[in-house]
């Protein structure tokens, strides 16, 4: 972070509700809220921080000139988890870096998302672990834009698909996916409504029953539409629009064709002017062996994986019901601007969680060296009088174990920690073994056991940790 100019800072575990109830998620349900004796909660313990960054901002902010303006901390966060599990993987309280930027217009903002997606991009480099970036949902964050950042694994949560033609990477809410044949004549639809913004209009939407309807790709053919409210209240609203005014939208699944089985109109409607017919509109979640909605060539693959970072571009989404704003000079004039932000979190306990279930096997841990606890475990099997001289000359990370333990006890624990070497120093000193347990980063395969003089021990030990 700090090479893309981002600053460090630490902003206070306990948020005020006035922010939150500005930006509407002062309810959200994950959440901790605190009550002081008899009153209604006033403060909330942080589940992330945009609310309390922008009000920095917004006080720290005297001029234009002061933008772009990066921020980021690494502290605790808390949310109220239904169903923690995993240890780290899925808790109520959690180690995070969130990084925070502020800046004039869209287009600046963009150039700051970039390069925040490079950094991380050598973040998860650094750490050795295959990675991929996915276009996501922006979920309860909001914005215009957003990816997600997972270790690909199978017990992980997420579900990421990939296209084997155009190589586009998404979660499941923002894959669009095409049938794979011709669809077959007949098959059970089922229906789900909406109403647009000024109610006006009813929004049906239909696909075959036994898949899962994704609203978002409806919004994507009906912007006005109003995602979360109820069926009983949508029909009960729109019956109190005007004959005149009512319009119908029917959008249709591209699994469905015109000799599906179609349930029945729920509405008294024959003014058929004013019905429009979307065929054709992938609305439903992706499944695997599918055609990629984006290239509409590729067969897409379905992967489990655990998220470990996600990265946002919010656009005025909190600066503007913040009233965090600039006043800039254009055209002789002073124009005033609402700031464009983006957010940016990655999971510094839940990395730790990720990397060890996925690297894990049956001997136990296998820290790539980037989190090792240390590179090597040195133990000793001989006494000879050299072996000072010989850690004189070990240029890598080691820690020696001098328990009073058997060596083949030392080892296996060594191997259990997932310490990605052990040297051992043994009766045939200077000449030492080596044990690997360390993974190659390209998959390739490497030598387990070596046996080299004590003069090449470091350049071998730092030759096998640099693939590590």
């Amino acid at each position: 972070m700090d090479s893309v100019q981002f600053e460090e800072l630490s902003l206070s575990l306990l948020s005020y509700k006035t922010g939150w109830i500005k930006t509407g998620r002062w309810n959200q349900s994950e959440v901790f809220k605190l009550v002081n004796g008899d009153h209604d909660p006033d403060y909330l313990l942080v589940p992330t921080c945009e609310e309390e960054i922008t009000q920095y901002a917004k006080q720290a902010l005297d001029s234009y000139k002061q933008l772009p303006l990066r921020l980021y901390q690494i502290k605790e966060k808390f949310r109220n988890e239904k169903r923690p599990r995993g240890g780290l993987l899925r808790g109520k309280e959690f180690l995070m870096k969130d990084g925070y930027s502020f800046d004039l217009d869209e287009e600046r903002a963009l150039e700051t998302y970039k390069s925040v997606v490079g950094a991380y991009h050598r973040i998860f480099d650094d750490l050795g672990v295959p990675y991929v970036k996915a276009q996501a949902d922006s979920g309860d964050i909001g914005g215009d834009m957003s990816h997600e950042w997972h270790y690909l694994n199978a017990t992980g949560e997420d579900a990421v698909f990939s296209c084997d033609s155009c190589g586009h990477v998404s979660n499941q809410e923002k894959t669009l996916s095409l049938p794979q044949e011709a669809v077959s004549a007949g098959g059970d639809v089922s229906v789900k409504y909406f109403l647009t913004m000024d109610k006006t209009t009813l929004v049906c939407a239909y696909y075959p029953t036994g898949r899962t309807l994704e609203p978002k790709f409806v919004q994507v053919e009906v912007p006005d539409i109003a995602l979360g409210v109820p069926e009983e209240h949508v029909f009960e609203q729109f019956s109190q629009v005007d004959e005149l005014s009512k319009r119908v939208v029917r959008v249709m699944d591209a699994r469905l064709n015109s000799r599906s089985n179609f349930p029945d109109f729920p509405v008294d409607f024959h003014n058929r002017s004013m019905i429009t017919t979307l065929t054709d509109v992938p609305i439903v979640l992706a499944e695997a062996g599918e055609v990629c909605g984006e290239c509409e060539r590729g067969t897409l693959r379905e992967q489990r994986a655990i998220e470990v970072g996600h990265t946002f571009y919010l656009g005025d989404k909190y600066s503007k019901p913040l009233g965090l704003s600039v006043d800039v000079p254009e055209n002789g004039k002073v124009v005033n601007k609402q700031v464009m932000m983006g957010c940016y979190g990655i999971g510094v306990s839940r990395i730790v969680a990720a990397i060890a279930e996925i690297s894990r096997d049956n001997e136990g841990l296998r820290w790539p060296r980037s989190i090792a606890p240390w590179e090597v475990t040195v133990v000793e099997a001989t006494k000879d009088t050299g072996l000072s001289e010989a850690y004189s000359r070990m240029q890598f990370d080691y820690r020696v174990d001098g328990r009073d333990e058997s060596l083949g006890l030392k080892v296996k624990q060594s191997n259990m920690m997932g310490i990605p070497m052990v040297v051992i120093l043994g009766k045939r000193f200077p000449m030492v073994d080596i044990e690997v347990r360390g993974r190659r980063r390209d998959g390739q395969p490497q030598e387990s056991k070596l046996h080299v003089h004590i003069d090449d021990l470091s350049d071998t030990v730092n030759n096998l940790l640099i693939h590590m």
